[in-house]
């Protein structure tokens, strides 16, 4: 069971900003469409990487197995940290369209724009805020350090 709900340790840094910039991509023509099938598929394609990994996401898999490998680049960092922010964004695009359901339309487009922003940051700018919360969080002694060893011994940490 464990196997099943395995995500990977090391990521390809590449990978993931290029999942995120998909995840941008489909958020921006939800919120042009104004679309709660989209909402739901955001969340759930969320909800499958955060659940499985790369293995099961249509846009982690497109990544992965198609984009990612075209450009030829690899950075491999910590998994847990990129865990942890597809979490979050779970969390956010799950209350999206929560919210979207019960009417509160604005509300859900302001929690998509959230999205929106920290997706931009992580692609374009390599910035991963639910990377950053995780090892504010993890110093703080709310995520044990076991959880991701790598980031909190920089000896361990590729460059």
């Amino acid at each position: 069971m464990r196997k099943i709900f395995a995500f990977p340790n090391p990521v390809n840094e590449y990978a993931a900003r290029v999942t995120a910039g998909l995840v941008v991509v489909l958020s921006l023509l939800t919120a042009a469409a104004g679309s709660g099938w989209g909402l739901a598929a955001i969340a759930a394609g969320f909800w499958l990487r955060v659940l499985f990994g790369p293995r099961i996401s249509p846009l982690a898999l497109l990544s992965v197995k198609v984009i990612t490998p075209r450009l030829g680049r690899v950075k491999l960092v910590p998994g847990p940290p990129k865990r942890f922010a597809q979490g979050m964004g779970a969390v956010v695009s799950t209350a999206a369209l929560a919210l979207f359901a019960a009417g509160a339309v604005p509300a859900a487009w302001t929690m998509l724009a959230i999205l929106i922003v920290a997706a931009s940051l992580e692609a374009f700018a390599a910035f991963c805020l639910g990377c950053v919360i995780f090892g504010f969080l993890q110093r703080r002694g709310l995520i044990p350090q076991e959880v991701c060893e790598a980031c909190n011994n920089i000896s361990l940490r590729r460059l």
